[in-house]
C-alpha cells in the first residue's frame, strides 16, 4: 500500500491536470461537427448573448471549438499553467450564463431542480475546484499528503 499512496501523491495533480485537458480536448473536438455536440445550440445562443450578436453563430462555434481544445491540449502537455487558469476560469464562469439567462431550458423549478443542460452546467463547478486545486498546488500554496 505505500507503495501505492507514494504513487498517487506524486502523480495526483497531473492526472486531475491531464483528466480536465482531456475532457476540454473531446468537448472542443466535438464542436467542430455541426449538430455533433450536445452543447452546440446552448454555445451558440450564450456566445450570442454574450457577444451582443456581433460574432455569427458558425463562426463563434468554431472559435468556441478552438479555444476548447487548444486550452484542453495546453492542459493535457502541462504548459503556460498560470495563463491556462485564468482562461479556464472565464471560460468557465460564462458556462454558466445559461442558468442566469435561459433558466427555462436550465431548470424544470428554479432554482432547484435542473434539467439535463442544467445539470451539464453545473458539472463545471467540479472543474472550477480541481483548477483551483491545480492552481493553488502549481503556486506552492498547498501539498498533497500522503494516505495513512
Amino acid at each position: 500500500m505505500t507503495k501505492l499512496n507514494a504513487w498517487i501523491t506524486e502523480h495526483a495533480i497531473d492526472l486531475l491536470r491531464i483528466s480536465i485537458g482531456i475532457i476540454y480536448i473531446w468537448f472542443g473536438a466535438l464542436k467542430f461537427f455541426p449538430q455533433l455536440s450536445p452543447a452546440d445550440q446552448l454555445a451558440k445562443d450564450t456566445i450570442h448573448l454574450i457577444t451582443f450578436g456581433l460574432i455569427p453563430s458558425e463562426i463563434s462555434i468554431i472559435l468556441l471549438a478552438i479555444w476548447e481544445t487548444a486550452l484542453g491540449v495546453l492542459l493535457f502537455i502541462g504548459i503556460w499553467k498560470r495563463p491556462i487558469f485564468y482562461i479556464l476560469i472565464l471560460h468557465m464562469i460564462c458556462t454558466f450564463v445559461p442558468l442566469f439567462f435561459f433558466a427555462d431550458i436550465s431548470f424544470t423549478n428554479s432554482p432547484y431542480a435542473f434539467t439535463l443542460v442544467g445539470q451539464y452546467i453545473m458539472k463545471n463547478l467540479i472543474i472550477i475546484c480541481a483548477a483551483l486545486v491545480i492552481h493553488a498546488n502549481d503556486r506552492g500554496l498547498i501539498t498533497i499528503k500522503t494516505f495513512s
